[in-house]
Formats: C-alpha cells, sequence, structure tokens
C-alpha cells in the first residue's frame, strides 16, 4: 500500500469514526424519547413528560456535532476518493442524498417543533413531533446503512460502457439482503447504547442524591431496556448479521475467528492471538465445533480458512479478529450486567445498590466502544475491496492528492475535533447539571 493510500484511509476511518460517536446517540435516543413522550400521553404522568424534554435535549446538542462532523465526510468523497465517485456514485448518489434531504430535515423539523413546547405547538402536535424525531433518526440511519450494505454487497446495478456502476433497481438496493440485518444489528446496537446513557446518568442522580424520581425512571428504564436490547443484539440480529458474512464474505468470517485452515467441525476461538506470519492462533481456547454450527447449522459443516484465498485477498487479519472479539466480548459482559439489574430490581434493592448504580454509571462509554469495535469489523474485515469484488480500495483514491496534504489536513481535523468534544462535553454537562425540568408539560 502507498503513503497516500495509507493516509486517505487514515483519515476517512478517523474522521467517520469520531462522527458515529454521534449518530450512536442519536438513534437510539430519538426512540426513548418517543416512547417517553408516548407514554405521557397514556397515563398522564408529569416524570414522562420530563423525561421526554431531559433527552430530547441531550439530543439536540448530540444531533448537532453529528451534523458538523458529518460534513467532511461528504467533502471527502469529492477530494480523496474522487475515482470511488467517479465509479460509484450512479448508485449511493441516489440513497445518500435521500439521507439528508429526507431524513435529515424529518429529523431535525421534528426535533425542533418538539423543543419549542407542547404549549406552542398543542398536545397532539407535539407528541406526533415526538415520533417524527424518533422516525427521522431511524430512517436517516437506514440509507447509511443500505448505501454501506451496497459497497458490501452491491446489488440493483449495471456497469456502464465507461466501467462506471449505474443503478439499476433502487428498490433493490434498498431492500439488499446484507442491509436489512445489518440495519437491525445497527440500530439495536444504537438503542442499547441509549439504554446504558440514560441509565448511567439516571444513576449519577441516584448517586448524588439529586432529581431521585427521575434518576430512578431512568435506571429502571435503562434495565427493562436493557436486558431486552443486549440480548437481542446477540440473536437474532448478531447471529443473523453474522450469517450475511458467512454467505458473502467469507474471507472477513476467517477473519474475525482467526482460522487459517479450512476445517470441517470447524471450532470457535473464545481468545487466542492470530499470527498470520505461521497462520496459527496462538493460545487458543476453542468451543469444538461451534463455529460450524453458528456459521451452518451443523456441527461437521465445513468453514473456509483465509489459506483458501490468495494472500492479496486477505482483510487485515489481526485488526480484524481482535475488533470482532472486543465487540462481543462487551455484548456478553452487557448481557452479565442488565441481567443483574433486572434481578436487583425484581428483589427491589435496584436503586439502593450503589455498587451497581457506580458500574452503570461507569460503563457509559463501552457501548460506544463495541459499536466503533462493530463498524471497524464491518469495514476493515471488507477489505482489500472497497465495493466487494468491484473495486480494491487502492483503486478509488485520488490520484492527484499527496499523502503529505492528507496528513496535514488530518491534523486539522484532529485539533477541530478535540475542541468539538471539549464543547460538547460542556453543553452535556450542564444539561446534566440542571436536571429534568420538573413540571414540564403534560399530555393531558
Amino acid at each position: 500500500m502507498n503513503e497516500a493510500v495509507f493516509a486517505h484511509r487514515i483519515q476517512f476511518a478517523f474522521t467517520v469514526m469520531f462522527h458515529y460517536l454521534f449518530p450512536i446517540l442519536t438513534m437510539g435516543l430519538g426512540f426513548f424519547i418517543a416512547l417517553f413522550s408516548t407514554l405521557s400521553l397514556i397515563t398522564k404522568n408529569k416524570r414522562y413528560a420530563e423525561a421526554a424534554s431531559f433527552w430530547a435535549r441531550i439530543f439536540a446538542v448530540n444531533f448537532a456535532l453529528g451534523v458538523v462532523t458529518g460534513i467532511p465526510l461528504e467533502f471527502e468523497f469529492g477530494t480523496n476518493w474522487s475515482r470511488f465517485s467517479s465509479f460509484g456514485g450512479g448508485v449511493f448518489g441516489q440513497t445518500l442524498p435521500l439521507e439528508g434531504v429526507y431524513a435529515f430535515f424529518l429529523e431535525s423539523g421534528f426535533l425542533g417543533m418538539f423543543l419549542a413546547g407542547e404549549k406552542r405547538v398543542g398536545r397532539t402536535l407535539h407528541w406526533i413531533s415526538g415520533l417524527g424525531v424518533a422516525g427521522g433518526s431511524l430512517l436517516s440511519g437506514y440509507f447509511i446503512v443500505a448505501t454501506n450494505a451496497w459497497m458490501q454487497h452491491p446489488v440493483g446495478y449495471v456497469m456502464d460502457p465507461m466501467g462506471r456502476v449505474q443503478l439499476k433497481s433502487f428498490w433493490a438496493v434498498l431492500l439488499n439482503p446484507y442491509a436489512i440485518w445489518q440495519y437491525a444489528h445497527t440500530i439495536n446496537g444504537a438503542l442499547l447504547t441509549a439504554a446504558f446513557v440514560i441509565g448511567g446518568i439516571g444513576a449519577f442522580y441516584l448517586l448524588s442524591d439529586r432529581h431521585r424520581e427521575f434518576g430512578m425512571l431512568s435506571v429502571k428504564t435503562a434495565v427493562v431496556a436493557g436486558v431486552i436490547l443486549s440480548i437481542t443484539q446477540l440473536f437474532p440480529t448478531g447471529d443473523l448479521n453474522g450469517a450475511s458474512v458467512v454467505r458473502y464474505q467469507p474471507t472477513k468470517l476467517a477473519a474475525m475467528e482467526g482460522l487459517f485452515d479450512t476445517v470441517q467441525g470447524a471450532p470457535l476461538a473464545i481468545i487466542g492471538m492470530p499470527d498470520t506470519q505461521t497462520g496459527k492462533l496462538i493460545d487458543p481456547i476453542y468451543v469444538p465445533q461451534f463455529l460450524s454450527f453458528l456459521a451452518y447449522g451443523n456441527f461437521q459443516a465445513t468453514v473456509d480458512g483465509l489459506n483458501s484465498y490468495a494472500r492479496e485477498l486477505w482483510p487485515p487479519v489481526e485488526l480484524t479478529y481482535y475488533c470482532y472479539h472486543i465487540m462481543v466480548g462487551l455484548g456478553t459482559i452487557f448481557i452479565a450486567q442488565m441481567l443483574i439489574g433486572l434481578f436487583l430490581l425484581w428483589r427491589r434493592k435496584l436503586y439502593s445498590s450503589r455498587w451497581f448504580l457506580w458500574m452503570l454509571m461507569l460503563t457509559i462509554p463501552f457501548p460506544f466502544i463495541a459499536n466503533e469495535a462493530g463498524w471497524t469489523v464491518a469495514e476493515v474485515g471488507r477489505q482489500p475491496w472497497l465495493v466487494y469484488g468491484l473495486m480494491k480500495t487502492a483503486a478509488g483514491t485520488s490520484a492527484n492528492v499527496a499523502a503529505g496534504e492528507t496528513i496535514f489536513t488530518t491534523m486539522g481535523f484532529a485539533g477541530i475535533y478535540a475542541t468539538l468534544s471539549i464543547l460538547f462535553l460542556f453543553l452535556v454537562a450542564r444539561i446534566i447539571h440542571r436536571g429534568p425540568q420538573e413540571g414540564a408539560p403534560v399530555h393531558a
């Protein structure tokens, strides 16, 4: 890999991973805002209205940072990835604008209406705007995932005489079988992240003996939702998303599991260190035949190893393997943590178990790490392809942008993002310090 291609990849990875921190929370919080708003309408309980209002303010700050950090990505398509834009623009030029024109305006418009308050827009429109915030966030996420899924498993296109892809079926792209479970797994991860944030901040209020009723509602909501979401993150969404990898990207599967040799009755690696020089997994602990079962539903099925493919078609094995195991390991911890919380709720000790509240608060960053790790597996595991089977990554970069120029602008992005991070933390900390607006309007 030449220096310019490496610099372009590093810059895009850095900017997209920083940006991804914000949509993860926005997509998840939108659902909970709609949930609290609906419960307020049904029960007339002012606590739900306070919760919807509080999380909408967090959502607004997060949404603004997500928009700002997403803008450089659009420019990078033209500056650093111009050959990719020329090659695939006929397809993703249809889906990405939809994310911006429809989902973005739907999301931001309804958010403004929701923040304006029930007194100004009326209770019915206020409730509808809460649903619109959630719908816009989820729709926005789908267009992004569908675009990425096309790069993972290109469908619904034809090649023109110039060697560029042109859209043949818009619906084939939107209903790409790779997109369905990738989206479900991504959104489930976003909802789980929001549950941890809600629970962690609620735990903070209980530990500091402030806004106790709001804290109790937040922690209870997080635990109940967290149990469901952490389990469904594993099955069915994770399992069926993995089935797409098995079917369409066998080299990614082999890298995820550190499987070098083709094996009948392949074992599942719990831990171990992949060594690409020797083609072995160092100090592994295996579950015998379980990878074959997970991949094909048959303990005796044959799973292709990396050695079945040309070396130049291998993804970066170590990064894919470790990120996958970080994601799965954290996911397992999430299930255990939320089940403990549910047990404490059942024993009526959830709000007084300070050790659990501390754990809930301190684990807020972990779902973000798990989501970033999962996204890294999806993107790095697809290498060396930019569009799987059609265009390699090195062929998609701009030919006239030098490595030094990209490194320079990356340093600029790092400085700007550091400033934005401080601003974001300051604004969110101020909202948390002020707490919920007690006595917020209630749907009545």
